[in-house]
């Protein structure tokens, strides 16, 4: 057990693009997440918080560095550089966060033992980076759930388990190792749930078979496709319906949870719940039929910024530490995470300056947020940007558009672009400045997203000044084909 209750052990749960509408205690009454319920009665569940972009390396990247992309320059899904096993890769492997920070590493400088099990996809899967010496990871980021791509000693194998429960396992081995150590120890848990494949073949055929026998999905929306639409993840078409992408969805969910399940009960079994500060949250958010598209942001072409793509569910709790049963609904974002966890253990943040992000650890020891001026949060996703307020939104594509603007006091499903409604003029004006200010704060110029050619393909290498700059994006829409009928 950590022996200082003010540096608790850290077990971070990360989902892969779960969307925030997909938990219990959000209020789906059909996806099964009793354990995730359970977890948030005995914490806080934030109702609004964002991911810094509706994509997976880019997002992750954020959590661990606390930078906007156009800080780290990890500007899309990383396509290659992951793995020697990578096809398309030619075998090379890129370490995207080298010479970065992340806050894994300044946790290990204060005696923290850091380990993750599951998925890196930040590059070169095959060593430990970022002050993680415990390393069981996924070779690239997605695939199948049974013959998964691990890696294991620096090499590459085909786990025939189920991936997920093979993520818990490895998750659980670090936890008994480690549970009686007087340091305290921060743990990845990085699940592949419950991106897709969504086929029956990939998941527990009886949990499949139960949500697709006797499930309304009800709970996710059943409209036409969107015009941008494409096929960045599996379709109800061509003889794969609606119900079978869904089913296969919701039980890579409930299985997800079903492993944060047995995790929960480690940690009581080895008395350590109260140590223990248990952060559970998505990548990106997603869209399951929403606004007619399968996918997250780069679920459609130019990319999306809707609330299905950016909000993500978000859960802490530390019983006897953290308030129990609170729902927040600040406006926070991925970026604000590493301030908090660096306050909450009592370690300084020597970036700050640089940092966008503002520490919301008070409201973990029972206090109220600090003040401020203005709670705006912002997302970035290649060219694409947006800027969010609590009653608008504003989504701007460089160089020439389409830009949008949502009055999400009376439009909450971003259903009616006001972006060239006269009556919005000045609104449009006023949001479209502050974005482009917030953004020239903090942007690396060397690393600026909006003049990069990022659509959603994958990224191929790194970007200025240590990379080749528009050979870093992929070209081709190999993996992705237009929707057909």
């Amino acid at each position: 057990m950590s022996p200082d209750p003010a540096r608790p052990n850290i077990l971070f749960v990360l989902a892969d693009d779960l969307g925030a509408w997909g938990l219990g205690c959000a209020g789906n009454a059909e996806l099964q997440t009793p354990h995730l319920d359970r977890l948030a009665a005995e914490g806080v569940r934030f109702s609004r918080f964002f991911c810094t972009s509706p994509v997976c390396s880019p997002a992750r990247a954020s959590i661990l560095t606390g930078m906007i992309l156009s800080q780290h320059g990890v500007h899309d899904w990383l396509r290659a550089g992951n793995s020697t096993a990578e096809s398309g890769g030619q075998g090379r492997l890129i370490q995207y966060l080298d010479g970065l920070t992340a806050y894994t590493q300044r946790l290990a400088a204060a005696g923290y033992t850091c380990g993750l099990s599951g998925k890196w996809h930040l590059g070169d899967a095959h060593h430990p980076q970022q002050g993680y010496s415990f390393w069981e990871t996924h070779a690239m980021g997605g695939g199948p759930y049974y013959g998964a791509p691990m890696v294991r000693d620096g090499e590459v194998y085909a786990e025939p388990g189920y991936v997920t429960d093979v993520i818990t396992d490895n998750a659980l081995r670090f936890v008994d190792a480690h549970a009686a150590d007087r340091a305290p120890w921060h743990l990845s848990v990085h699940y592949t749930a419950p991106h897709s494949p969504w086929d029956r073949g990939n998941h527990p055929q009886a949990l499949y078979d139960a949500y697709h026998r006797d499930c309304p999905f009800a709970s996710t929306p059943d409209e036409p496709p969107h015009p941008w639409q494409i096929n960045s993840a599996p379709l109800p078409r061509e003889g794969v319906t609606r119900r079978d992408v869904l089913s296969g969805y919701f039980a890579a969910a409930t299985a997800m949870d079903a492993g944060i399940g047995r995790l929960l009960s480690r940690l009581s079994q080895h008395g350590l719940r109260a140590d223990t500060l248990v952060i559970f949250m998505s990548d990106n958010g997603m869209n399951m039929g929403h606004h007619g598209i399968y996918g997250k942001g780069n679920g459609t072409y130019p990319q999306n910024m809707y609330d299905t793509s950016v909000l993500v569910p978000a859960i802490i709790a530390r019983p006897g530490h953290v308030p129990e049963d609170s729902v927040c609904d600040a406006l926070l974002s991925q970026y604000d995470l590493l301030p908090t966890l660096l306050d909450y253990v009592g370690l300084p943040n020597p970036a700050a300056e640089r940092l966008p992000g503002h520490s919301f650890a008070p409201l973990l020891r029972g206090a109220a947020l600090p003040a401020r001026e203005a709670v705006v949060v912002y997302d970035e996703y290649g060219p694409v940007r947006m800027i969010r307020t609590d009653d608008c939104k504003y989504v701007h594509r460089y160089p020439d558009g389409p830009h949008e603007l949502y009055d999400l006091a009376n439009d909450p499903e971003e259903r009616a672009n006001r972006v060239e409604d006269p009556a919005y003029g000045a609104r449009v004006t006023e949001l479209r400045a502050a974005l482009q200010a917030w953004f020239a704060r903090y942007v690396d110029p060397q690393r600026d997203g909006a003049h990069e050619p990022v659509s959603g393909r994958g990224q191929l290498g790194l970007v200025w000044p240590r990379g080749e700059g528009e050979g870093s994006w992929a070209s081709d829409w190999s993996y992705i084909k237009p929707p057909t009928g």
